[in-house]
């Protein structure tokens, strides 16, 4: 008798009848090479062993110089400067740029003690040991400073991340061999019916080619999941219930198409009853198209009965049975191959060619924003933190503020993130997100480290939910307090952190025996600064100043003093690898990003690393969980524990 479907389940409740029989989780993990990680799902966090790069390197073809040397240079009046040295990649240099001196450079190559900046060799003319500038360079121009990509110690990825091209790229760099994977799910499928051929073979009236077999192993490849197909099997149910059979010992999943309708022959709720016990547990769904879909529990694993239709079949796939194999597998969601988004800056394109940006995408209260990625093309995690590119044709000056773009996913099994973190880089924040994914597992987080005061911007464009910054105010002596107001930020919510402990970066030893901050004023301190803005920077311009107001020459003649004032570094890592290589003897950073280096620190005091968050953001259930966890006592204790860090009695309370 035909089946009559009375009582349909909505796919919420078909899965909820599914979890209250088995459970439903990562089926374990192994190491696999990287070789043959691509495809695959990590198991858990990966941290960067190393700095990328892991030495301040030229990215540029040229000339390392002293910036300040060349400050008057143009084309009308070059500056003359003695070339010291060659410099290739991958050899270490063996001189130190003075002043009036240069050091020709490869792209790549190390930047030599006391050079500051790289200027392009076309704006350069060299004749007998000597070269001719006819532009002038900015400290840190044309230098790829160390850790600038990646930090030492650093998440780079994280548990139940699809690891693509992009993704294998980065770990290479990081230096990882292999890494710890889910288990790939094994999935066994058959395809059901009379009338169902398998390709190769001529067709008998009344039958087709399978569909289904073909195109659902390849749904089932693109997540990741080993397949075994078995081939199509007719309407008999004796060799029916052996085909299933088999597929239960060989898999963990069980998928089948066809033989679920109200006809006669459609008798695969007869063929599971009667392999064991539940059996069927659903049997049509509240859906169109799909309506005839059967769910099963037998031995223990869930055997789906997909509808013989290939649009009923994909449908209900990508609905009910992607998201339970993307569970098993620790997967993020899924997203469309091509999206729209709105760009919240306005983006530049490159005369005289077509330009493909790649762009980072988050949510926003009216739909997707695009976000250009930094680094540059020398930057690994440019392709890392991107999930797309936009293209802006030739002959397109620009893009302007608020304009809606088509957004080319580099991959359909990327995921957009719930929130997004822009800001300076801190270990705390690594803390607080592993927290929040103790909460929620499915969440998916972007975390673009570029600096506090670009954290700070990219929140007043509405680009960041979150901005982690570390801003020190020269006037009023206080961190962060003064700068939302200060750059207009608008309506957003300044919460306190904790504190870093900062120090003096000195050679392992401490030959010199250095003590304090105005000791690099002494004349046997080669020192290197941190980039203006930097809350490390202002510290060191107020403590000069300080000395300055005490005595009897002026802020400038005391900076004139230091040998390598000028010679700047945009992270905490370049500071330390700078001392640690031996280019430099003096620099000032957070005792954090001194770990597992060969270089001692001497304490000089603490900073404060707090948390922005853009007004329209804190109704997201994540940023609510965000200053949830920030507040709770399991992040005090975990984050105590960390190296540098002092959590006070008010961390996560908003400053007023």
């Amino acid at each position: 008798m035909s089946k009559v479907f009375k009582d349909l389940t909505s796919i919420e409740e078909a899965l909820r009848i599914l979890r209250r029989h088995i459970l439903i989780e990562p089926l374990g993990s192994e190491e696999v090479s990287l070789y043959e990680a691509s495809g695959r799902v990590l198991a858990e966090d990966v941290t960067s062993p190393v700095d990328v790069p892991p030495f301040n390197r030229a990215s540029m073809d040229g000339y390392a110089v002293r910036a300040e040397d060349i400050n008057e240079a143009g084309e009308n009046n070059p500056v003359l400067l003695r070339v010291v040295e060659r410099i290739e990649a991958g050899s270490t240099p063996s001189k130190y740029v003075s002043g009036g001196e240069a050091a020709e450079i490869g792209t790549g190559a190390p930047i030599p003690g006391g050079a500051n900046a790289v200027v392009m060799v076309e704006y350069t003319e060299e004749k007998e040991g000597q070269i001719y500038v006819y532009r002038k360079v900015v400290a840190g121009e044309n230098i790829q400073s160390a850790g600038s990509d990646v930090r030492l110690g650093e998440t780079i990825l994280r548990r139940g991340d699809l690891l693509t091209p992009r993704e294998v790229g980065l770990l290479a760099a990081a230096g990882k061999k292999k890494v710890v994977v889910s288990r790939k799910t094994k999935v066994a499928f058959l395809s059901i019916g009379d009338e169902i051929a398998p390709q190769g073979v001529p067709l008998d009236h009344g039958r087709i080619y399978d569909v289904n077999g073909p195109a659902l192993s390849a749904s089932l490849s693109e997540l990741g999941i080993e397949v075994r197909y078995l081939g199509v099997v007719g309407d008999d149910p004796k060799l029916m219930e052996r085909k299933i059979s088999e597929a239960l010992a060989s898999a963990d999943v069980v998928l089948t198409s066809g033989s679920t309708s109200a006809g006669t022959t459609d008798i695969l709720n007869k063929v599971l009853n009667g392999l064991g016990k539940p059996g069927v547990i659903v049997h049509g769904l509240s859906i169109k198209p799909g309506k005839p879909t059967m769910l099963a529990v037998v031995r223990g694993k869930p055997i789906f009965g997909l509808p013989g239709y290939p649009t009923s079949a994909l449908t209900v796939f990508k609905v009910m049975v992607e998201p339970i194999l993307r569970e098993m597998a620790g997967q993020h969601p899924n997203v469309a191959p091509r999206v729209e988004a709105e760009v919240r800056e306005r983006i530049y394109g490159v005369q005289g060619r077509k330009y493909l940006l790649p762009v980072s995408l988050q949510r926003s209260e009216k739909g997707l924003v695009a976000t250009p990625v930094p680094g540059g093309s020398g930057a690994v995690t440019s392709l890392a933190k991107a999930d797309g590119y936009i293209e802006i044709p030739e002959g397109v000056e620009y893009l302007e503020e608020g304009e809606e773009v088509a957004v080319e996913l580099f991959s359909q099994k990327g995921s957009i993130p719930d929130v997004v973190v822009i800001g300076s880089h801190s270990r705390g924040m690594d803390l607080i997100l592993e927290l929040m994914r103790d909460e929620i597992p499915e969440l998916v987080v972007r975390v673009i480290n570029v600096g506090s005061m670009n954290g700070l911007l990219a929140v007043k464009r509405g680009e960041a939910d979150i901005a982690g910054i570390c801003l020190l105010d020269e006037k009023t002596g206080r961190y962060n307090k003064d700068f939302p107001n200060r750059y207009g930020i608008g309506e957003s919510l300044l919460v306190r952190g904790y504190e870093r402990e900062l120090g003096l970066i000195v050679e392992k030893g401490n030959p010199l025996g250095l003590k304090e901050l105005r000791d690099m004023l002494r004349g046997d301190v080669r020192f290197i600064n941190r980039d203006k803005g930097s809350s490390v920077r202002t510290l060191i311009e107020m403590t000069l100043k300080k000395l300055a107001s005490k005595s009897d020459r002026s802020y400038q003649e005391i900076v004139d003093e230091i040998e390598g004032f000028e010679v700047v570094s945009k992270t905490h890592r370049a500071v330390v690898a700078a001392v640690a290589h031996g280019t430099v003897n003096l620099g000032v950073a957070a005792r954090p990003y001194v770990e597992d280096v060969d270089v001692d620190f001497i304490p000089v005091g603490y900073e404060c690393f707090d948390f922005l968050l853009r007004g329209e953001a804190l109704e997201k259930k994540e940023a609510k969980l965000f200053l949830q966890v920030l507040a709770s006592d399991r992040f005090r204790e975990r984050a105590s524990s960390l190296p540098g860090i002092r959590v006070t009695n008010r961390c996560g309370e908003p400053v007023s």
